[in-house]
Formats: structure tokens, C-alpha cells, sequence
């Protein structure tokens, strides 16, 4: 996306009526979505299926979209030494930032004890509604994490729409064409005209946005109750709380040090978190997001390597919900966590966190994983917040969503390959940008 182009597509945005704008769009959406679920609860619940097409249209392009990114980015890096160094950078950040994530959380969760005087007996839950979320746990771990990467097949990454093993083979094919050298130009012509299509197709589906964060809000609220968009309880609240304290005091402080505002950035995704809050989903707004990232000055092949690589190892709101739900867990049944075992939890949460990529319901699913490895807190004890997940992931989606989009700028500036005037250009505008470009 050339910056001609970007400047284009803003000029059409910015003469655009207020209400042709999608954030406006998706929160009048939101609102009916939330009228209707209070009015008729019933009615509400069944509008269920407009926010499931919306993710499936959008997830059944993921797989396309990353490997076309990824395999464009590097094949016109034409330096391996330069992208084995961006992978480096990209993971150290992600871990240390997910680190500050987990002890954040513990630290938050030990002082507000959202748990305690709960006293749930973990013998009275009814463990067959957590069953098919804990026999997913046998594939979380270090060693098949790793052997997960590697697909069956060739093509079996896409029809699975695994992240990480569409990732590993279109960072194969990127190798192999800046091999080829030359005689891979009509090749990578094809994969550049391929991601375009891709990204049009994109484009007509956001189209369908509102639609789908309507379906999806009317469904939490109809289920749950009008009360679950404010309270349903001190956990909910309390961890919405520390999504906000570890945006402003972790991922505000980066942004600061890298030379660019927090708040404009927000600002500027603002759609797109509008419909992560919405469809409890990131994984609907990755095309938008790298094309806004690249729009924003960061060059193409960091963020094809960074977007679709955080989007697995950089989950700051996961870890957040993680630490937060698997402490509350304990804090409910009279678990005792002592210093060392709650030390424990986040070295093995540093692992698992990662160890589910691919996986619907990922944070659930890891959630279980982690409680069966710690051995500690009753697997059966996830029951408490199965119910309460949805209304959680509305915090730690859009949570994931900054946090990658932070990274992608801080790795472009560390990499010198940010054009910093663009991105005050476009963040001082703040303007949605045509993905379709």
C-alpha cells in the first residue's frame, strides 16, 4: 500500500458523512443489539447466528491473508539474516511483555481477592460441562506446542486455519523465493496480486460489520442479561479494570518511549476494537489491522512477520484473563497459592499461554490446560467462569488488539523501517484507511 494511495483513501474517508463510518455503524449496532436482548431476551439469544457467519466469513480468509502477507514480506525483504533478526526482536518483546502482563494480573487479583468467601466446594460442580474444554489440554505443552507447528500436510494448515502452521510454511516459501532470486518475480507477483484480491474480499465482508456485532451483542445480552454488560460481578468488573491499568501503565510508557501517542493509536483502531468488543474476536479485524499498520508507516515486511506472529505469542489480555481467572479459581474453592506456587503459575502460563494457538475457545481452553499442569486448583473449578467467558473476552480481545498493534510499531522503529512522518500523519488524522487498496 503506497503512500499516494493511503493519502487517497483518506481524503475519501474524511468527506465521508459521520454516519457512513463503520465505529458509528458498529456502535448503533451495538446499541440495538443490546436494546433487543434486554426487551426480548429470548428473540435476542437467537440472533446468535449473524455474529457466527460474520467470524466464519472473516476466519475462512485468515489462512489466504497471512500467507500472502508473510510470503510478500519476506520475498521482497530478499535478506534472511534481516528477518531471522525481526523474529528475534519480535518474540524477546513479546516475552517480556506478556511477562509484565501475568505479573500485573497477580498482583491485581491477590489485592482485589475477587474469590475469597466464595467457598465453593469443587465436588458440587458439575464437571461434564468443562469435559470436552479439558480434553482439548492433551495437545497444550512445550513439546506438542512445537510439533503442532509443523502441519500434516502441506495444505491441511489451511483447511485447519492454524496460525501458527500457516505462518511456518509461508515463512518456508519466503525463504525459498529469496533463494530463487529472480526467476521467483512471477511468482511473487502472483502471491502481491493474490493478496489484494484476498484483501478486496475483505473489504465486502466488513460491509456485513455491524451485522454481525449486532447478532453478537444481542446474543450476550439475551443470555445473559441485561446486567452483563455492567456487572455481573466483582471478577467481570475487576478485570476490565486491570485490561485499562496494564494499557496505561505498560503499553502507554512504550508507546511514549517510541515516539508516538498512546491515545491517538487507539484513536485510530477504533473500529476495529469496537468489533473485537462485539464479537469477542481479534481474529475478525487481522486483514484490517495489518493493512492499517502498514497504512500507518510501518513497512510491509515487519508487519507481515509481527501481526501474524503476535497474534499467537502476544496475547496481553489472555494473559491478563488467565492469571486473574486461574487465582479468582483458587481464591473460590480455598486453594491455597503460596508465593512459590503462584510463581509457578506464571512460568507455566509463559508456556501454555502459547500453547493453544488455533484452538476455538483458546483462552478457555488454555485456562484448563494451565490447572491440570499446576495440579494445584480443581480442574472442575473452571465451571465458575465458563458462563462469564464471553463477557470477559469483550476485555481481553481488544486488550490483544493494542498490544499487537503497539508491537508492530515498536518493532518497525527498532528495525528502522518506520516511516515516522506517515505515522504522525495518519495518527494525528486519526482516518480509517481502504483495506481494499
Amino acid at each position: 500500500m503506497t503512500a499516494s494511495t493511503v493519502t487517497a483513501a483518506t481524503r475519501r474517508d474524511s468527506s465521508r458523512a459521520w454516519w457512513k463510518e463503520l465505529w458509528v455503524q458498529v456502535l448503533i449496532a451495538m446499541a440495538a443489539g443490546i436494546a433487543l436482548g434486554a426487551l426480548n431476551p429470548e428473540l435476542g439469544a437467537k440472533m446468535q447466528p449473524l455474529g457466527d457467519a460474520f467470524i466464519k466469513a472473516i476466519r475462512m480468509l485468515i489462512a489466504p491473508i497471512i500467507f500472502c502477507t508473510v510470503v510478500s514480506g519476506i520475498a521482497h525483504m530478499a535478506d534472511m539474516a534481516k528477518v531471522g533478526r525481526v523474529a528475534i526482536k519480535a518474540l524477546l518483546y513479546f516475552e517480556v511483555i506478556t511477562t509484565f502482563a501475568l505479573i500485573i494480573a497477580l498482583v491485581a487479583v491477590n489485592i482485589w481477592r475477587p474469590g475469597v468467601g466464595m467457598n465453593i466446594d469443587p465436588a458440587t460442580l458439575n464437571a461434564s460441562l468443562v469435559e470436552p474444554y479439558v480434553k482439548q489440554t492433551a495437545a497444550v505443552g512445550l513439546v506438542p506446542f512445537l510439533m503442532n507447528i509443523i502441519p500434516q500436510t502441506f495444505v491441511g494448515a489451511f483447511a485447519e486455519g492454524n496460525i501458527l502452521q500457516v505462518l511456518f510454511i509461508a515463512v518456508l516459501c519466503g525463504f525459498a523465493l529469496i533463494w530463487l532470486g529472480e526467476r521467483a518475480k512471477p511468482v511473487t507477483d502472483v502471491v502481491d496480486a493474490g493478496g489484494k484480491m484476498i484483501f478486496g474480499i475483505v473489504n465486502i465482508v466488513m460491509w456485513a460489520a455491524p451485522l454481525g456485532a449486532f447478532g453478537a451483542i444481542a446474543f450476550t445480552v439475551g443470555k445473559f442479561g441485561i446486567a452483563s454488560l455492567s456487572s455481573l460481578g466483582q471478577l467481570i468488573g475487576g478485570f476490565y479494570v486491570v485490561c485499562i491499568i496494564f494499557i496505561v501503565i505498560v503499553l502507554g510508557p512504550i508507546a511514549a518511549l517510541s515516539g508516538f501517542s498512546l491515545w491517538k493509536l487507539i484513536r485510530y483502531i477504533k473500529d476495529e476494537i469496537l468489533v473485537c468488543i462485539a464479537t469477542t474476536s481479534s481474529e475478525t479485524v487481522l486483514p484490517r489491522i495489518i493493512a492499517k499498520m502498514e497504512a500507518a508507516g510501518c513497512e510491509q515486511s515487519i508487519v507481515g512477520l509481527v501481526i501474524p506472529t503476535g497474534y499467537s505469542f502476544n496475547l496481553d489480555g489472555t494473559c491478563l484473563y488467565l492469571v486473574t481467572a486461574a487465582v479468582f479459581l483458587a481464591q473460590a474453592t480455598n486453594t491455597h497459592l503460596d508465593i512459590e506456587h503462584q510463581i509457578g503459575l506464571i512460568i507455566i502460563l509463559l508456556v501454555t499461554s502459547k500453547g493453544a494457538a488455533g484452538i476455538a475457545g483458546a483462552a478457555f481452553v488454555v485456562l484448563a490446560a494451565t490447572l491440570a499442569a499446576t495440579g494445584t486448583i480443581p480442574v472442575a473449578s473452571v465451571a465458575l467462569v465458563l458462563g462469564i467467558h464471553r463477557l470477559m473476552s469483550q476485555g481481553l480481545t481488544p486488550t490483544n488488539l493494542i498490544g499487537n498493534a503497539v508491537a508492530t510499531i515498536v518493532i518497525a522503529r527498532w528495525e528502522n523501517a518506520l516511516d515516522t512522518a506517515r505515522l504522525k500523519q495518519v495518527l494525528e488524522a486519526g482516518e480509517a484507511v481502504d483495506t481494499a487498496a
